[in-house]
């Protein structure tokens, strides 16, 4: 039986080092083999060391970009020694785990994306597949803060069939929980979640 990757996926930082410090912590004390951080890691407050938590306890951290990141903010995050997933994909421990996000005020994918995500999906050779998007997609439960779900990121779901979509953005909705057709779906946040799979 394959080994599972223990992974831990969080967003909405917001520059803040004390979360950055809690969620290092949390993947220490839980033993995770990956940080997964759906975006937003800079915002009302920004801070340069923001990852350095992570990397000063020799963590493995893959990101997509949210709202709040700039193009320069995620040349430095990866500079540093992150892997920014958006439009690409990684595998690690036999999971395939690609990325959209939402880099610069952008709320939502286009054709290109759509199709990014497509062609990573199709060349992904893993036992199991993750989706991460800093939004959430058209027709799950965070609609219900009033923000639309995005509905390219839904037929992303429903016609490449990942095991997992993790979103995030909405900090009301963290730790919902839905599913589109077999594809589970987590909303995470500031508080983490740690997962197996």
């Amino acid at each position: 039986m394959a080994k599972k990757l223990r992974i831990l996926a969080a967003a909405d930082l917001h520059g803040s080092i004390d979360i950055a410090k809690y969620l290092s912590e949390k993947a220490r004390r839980g033993k995770v083999d990956l940080v997964v951080l759906a975006g937003d890691i800079n915002g009302f407050r920004s801070d340069e060391r923001i990852l350095e938590p992570f990397f000063e306890a020799r963590q493995k951290v893959a990101f997509i970009p949210g709202n709040w990141e700039s193009q320069e903010d995620q040349e430095e995050f990866s500079r540093k020694g992150a892997k920014n997933i958006h439009l690409y994909y990684i595998t690690y421990e036999g999971v395939g785990i690609a990325g959209v996000g939402t880099g610069d005020w952008k709320f939502s994918m286009d054709e290109d994306e759509f199709e990014a995500i497509k062609k990573n999906f199709g060349r992904m050779k893993a036992r199991k597949r993750i989706l991460v998007s800093h939004v959430h997609a058209a027709g799950t439960n965070a609609e219900f803060s009033g923000f639309r779900g995005d509905i390219l990121l839904r037929k992303a779901v429903v016609d490449f069939k990942p095991d997992l979509l993790i979103s995030a953005h909405i900090h009301e909705a963290e730790g919902l929980v839905d599913k589109i057709g077999k594809t589970k779906v987590i909303q995470v946040g500031r508080r983490g979640k740690i997962f197996e799979i």
